[in-house]
């Protein structure tokens, strides 16, 4: 049997299944993950077809032309990323309930990073990286 991670936005009314492994964490510091977080995000990822999402107040906004972000029109928790055409989708760990046992491996765009924090102490992704 998969294994399954659960997790939700701050008020419940988006929860989400993910079956089977997920890919460690990635931070990104990008403007886009510092705006839409209000610092760095932390992510894992698991194909689209894994993810069982419910709820009714799941919006999505086209943050750019090759992706866009999912969250909770009533709370306004950020909770996913999808670029168009991947089969796969990033969830904010800290969506997930309970211990993920994941650790964070990787971090992108570093030279974004605010300058209120240092960044964490995990080896840079290039662009060429990403799925």
């Amino acid at each position: 049997m998969s294994k399954i991670t659960r997790g939700s936005c701050l008020c419940g009314a988006i929860r989400y299944e993910l079956r089977g492994e997920l890919r460690p964490i990635v931070a990104c510091h990008c403007n886009q993950c510092r705006k839409a977080s209000g610092h760095f995000a932390a992510a894992t990822q698991v194909e689209q077809a894994q993810a069982a999402i419910r709820g009714d107040t799941l919006r999505w906004f086209k943050s750019s032309e090759h992706a866009e972000r999912g969250f909770c029109s009533v709370c306004g928790g950020n909770l996913f990323w999808r670029r168009f055409g991947s089969p796969f989708i990033s969830v904010w760990a800290g969506t997930i309930d309970g211990k993920t046992g994941l650790k964070m491996e990787q971090q992108l765009y570093p030279e974004s990073a605010g300058d209120y924090y240092d960044l964490p102490a995990v080896p840079i992704m290039s662009q060429s990286d990403l799925k």
